[in-house]
């Protein structure tokens, strides 16, 4: 296998022939077997290092009676090694601040610190160290390279460039593939409308963001009097939220820009983040499973799911050093199967991509339902303005489901709202299960953002604090 060795010493200056489909030819398309048997080493070594450089590792396995010596199969690891979880980071960050007790490095040789937002509780701190940058930066750009993009490519990098690792790896992949990197931004007041100005006039070949926010620079443009196809985009990579592997909303952005859109990303714990991502013949995402190794598990038991079936996605890093994530539940809702690829990349794949966060799911008179659904119907119904909101409220005693959805009247059919209203109806109650209540806006009314959107209003709590109150207060 080409360049496999742990810990990863990548060549700086390697760039495959410019007409190869293939980074690394013969790990993308060797034998699934062959393939695990590696892993399975791979693993071992994984394991050993974590062990005698990490104290939560140690204490992790210890308690649930793993040891590295007994992992001779993959299946060893299925049934052996316990999962880590958010909270178990979180809880190791505050025994050992700022980086945990499963900092395999010393502080000394930290090169990145990102980290999340905080917002709702403890913030959670990433160190990377020098080399893991550069092996995420190779991983990156060897999957940016399967998408399409070559050197000399211009990529522009639309993300909010702070603790978020989601553009600072976009960009590395871009720096290392040999592009014209292109650091553009997003976030403050104006960038948008500035950011479509900007990539009419140097036309770059590549444009990473969120879905999301490609459809408002969509809109901000239009709404200058600039059409997104003169950006002459050939790809637009995305990652941060479902979208790009959604039919409905791939092919709304597709459209719009009339270039390919392209899904990519896990988790920034997972940083080489891009180990889920499209190619350019294959849609939904890979499981590149010789840069991170991805179980499909049932989130009850953490055990594998059969191909073709549903669960959580459960990472394991195979090349970093610094913070190495082993078994790391994700709380994703996927489907994965062994079905050969469009591209002829022996790896697993996700052909729906990623669903959601489980814990992102929400429950309505008995029925779950994930808001990556809701817009996917939307974004299929002629006349929808490009933006909604999911409002979940209670009404006497029952649960009621508002949508609040933006309408574009100069693409709506015969200019009739009314019409609009009852289709939008009608597909979320074959889609749902269950009617709601729909309020009708004019687009551009619901604010937009530069980031992962939000869509999700659940007021219940106020009914329920109010039940509470009432009984504490021994009212009826």
């Amino acid at each position: 296998m080409e360049s496999w060795s742990y810990p990863p010493a990548y060549d700086p200056g390697y760039l495959p022939p410019k007409d190869s489909r293939y980074w690394f030819p013969k790990r993308e398309t060797m034998p699934a077997a062959d393939r695990e048997k590696a892993i399975l080493e791979r693993l071992q070594l994984v394991c050993r290092y974590a062990y005698e450089n990490s104290p939560f590792y140690r204490r992790h396995w210890d308690q649930a009676g793993f040891h590295p010596e007994h992992l001779r199969s993959l299946e060893d690891f299925e049934d052996k090694v316990p999962v880590v979880t958010k909270k178990d980071l979180r809880a190791s960050q505050t025994l050992a601040p700022p980086f945990g007790d499963y900092l395999c490095i010393p502080d000394a040789d930290v090169f990145h610190v990102h980290g999340t937002s905080g917002t709702t509780g403890r913030p959670t701190a990433f160190a990377i160290g020098r080399s893991d940058w550069t092996a995420m930066a190779n991983a990156h750009a060897r999957v940016m390279w399967g998408m399409g993009m070559r050197p000399g490519d211009m990529i522009c990098v639309a993300a909010i460039l702070s603790l978020y690792l989601g553009g600072w790896g976009a960009l590395a992949g871009a720096e290392r593939l040999g592009a014209k990197a292109f650091p553009f931004g997003a976030g403050a007041p104006g960038m948008t409308a500035r950011c479509a100005q900007w990539l009419e006039s140097l036309k770059p070949t590549a444009f990473y963001g969120t879905p999301t926010y490609a459809l408002h620079l969509a809109q901000a443009a239009a709404e200058d009097g600039i059409d997104p196809r003169s950006f002459a985009l050939k790809f637009l990579f995305f990652s941060g939220e479902p979208g790009a592997s959604i039919p409905a909303v791939r092919d709304r952005i597709e459209a719009l820009y009339g270039a390919k859109v392209l899904d990519a990303g896990s988790m920034a714990e997972m940083t080489p983040w891009m180990n889920l991502a499209s190619t350019a013949q294959t849609p939904g995402m890979l499981c590149w499973q010789d840069i991170v190794y991805t179980e499909v598990c049932d989130p009850k038991t953490m055990r594998r799911t059969p191909y073709g079936q549903r669960g959580t996605p459960v990472y394991t890093h195979l090349e970093r050093t610094s913070q190495p994530m082993i078994r790391l539940v994700s709380g994703d809702l996927t489907r994965w199967t062994n079905d050969p690829t469009p591209c002829g990349r022996t790896y697993p794949w996700l052909p729906d991509g990623v669903f959601g966060r489980i814990d992102d799911m929400f429950t309505i008179r008995g029925e779950n339902v994930y808001p990556s659904e809701i817009d996917a119907a939307l974004n299929a119904l002629p006349g929808y303005g490009g933006e909604h909101r999911i409002i979940i409220t209670r009404d006497a005693t029952m649960d009621e489901l508002l949508l609040r959805v933006e309408v574009d009247e100069a693409t709506l059919p015969n200019g009739d709202v009314e019409q609009f209203k009852v289709e939008m109806g009608r597909r979320i109650q074959k889609l749902l299960a269950l009617r709601t209540r729909a309020e009708i806006v004019a687009k551009g009314s619901i604010p937009r953002t530069d980031f992962k959107a939000r869509r999700v209003i659940d007021d219940r709590q106020v009914f329920r604090d109010m039940h509470e109150q009432i009984s504490k207060s021994g009212g009826a």
